[in-house]
């Protein structure tokens, strides 16, 4: 059963992914989180690196939807086709998360990639740093890594998930940037559907989409998809809402 070590909502600060806009999230520290558990917090909107959970609290701003792949339904678009033959090359492995350098080094050549490419802050992980975003012991931490079998099967991408008894959880993915222009991101998370399938697991979640966020606005091209209504605690029903496209929620997707 899962232990609460701290809870709270930080104060206001600015958004990382709208300029302008302040932010703030609600914060759970736990740990022992078993899977039924993982996946009540998923459905209501929670999303986690390791122990520390977390869910938009912000005032006045909706921007951050809370969305999720319904399996039976998808098909994949045109282009999302393309994404995945371009990938049928690289092999994946399905484990609990490793450290090691191969996977370091490969997150800073994403990062600084990131960096000059979109005016991320640069974020240099220590091993201790990536063991307690990635790789912190949990029931339903999985590592989806991905080897190019045509190039000596090197390690080129690497995507940090969630398994539950409902789902798969896309939490995280990092990948080499010379194989950018295969859109190994977009594979993965048709990857992750496929898993979820051949396991009748209903639905994969992608976490936030903010249409205003050139990083986060790709989620809203996996059709149809459900977006969680509100932020229900722990006693209350979640309620999701299926569409065809994020426009149809009549919401304001754009910067406050």
């Amino acid at each position: 059963m899962a232990r609460l070590l701290h809870a709270g909502i930080e104060d206001p600060r600015p958004c990382s992914y709208l300029p302008d806009v302040p932010a703030s999230l609600e914060h759970r520290v736990m740990v022992d989180v078993l899977p039924d558990e993982a996946d009540a917090l998923l459905c209501r909107g929670w999303r986690h690196f390791g122990p520390g959970w977390f869910r938009p609290a912000c005032t006045g701003c909706q921007a951050c939807l809370s969305t999720r792949i319904v399996v039976d339904a998808f098909s994949p678009s045109r282009s999302q086709r393309r994404a995945e033959r371009l990938a049928r090359h690289l092999r994946a492995e399905v484990s609990k998360p490793v450290i090691d350098d191969a996977r370091l080094n490969l997150f800073h050549a994403w990062q600084r990639d990131r960096a000059q490419a979109r005016g991320w802050e640069m974020s240099e992980l220590s091993v201790q740093d990536y063991f307690m975003r990635f790789a912190f012991p949990s029931s339903v931490a999985r590592e989806v890594a991905y080897y190019d079998s045509e190039a000596d099967n090197r390690l080129v991408m690497v995507a940090i998930c969630d398994e539950t008894p409902q789902a798969w959880s896309a939490i995280f993915c990092f990948y080499d940037p010379a194989y950018a222009r295969i859109s190994p991101g977009i594979a993965n998370i048709l990857r992750l559907v496929d898993l979820a399938r051949a396991t009748s697991r209903p639905f994969v979640y992608l976490g936030y989409c903010v249409l205003a966020c050139q990083s986060l606005r790709y989620k809203a091209a996996f059709r149809p998809q459900e977006l969680l209504v509100g932020l229900p605690g722990d006693d209350e029903t979640p309620r999701w809402d299926r569409m065809a496209t994020l426009r149809e929620a009549g919401l304001v997707l754009s910067q406050p």
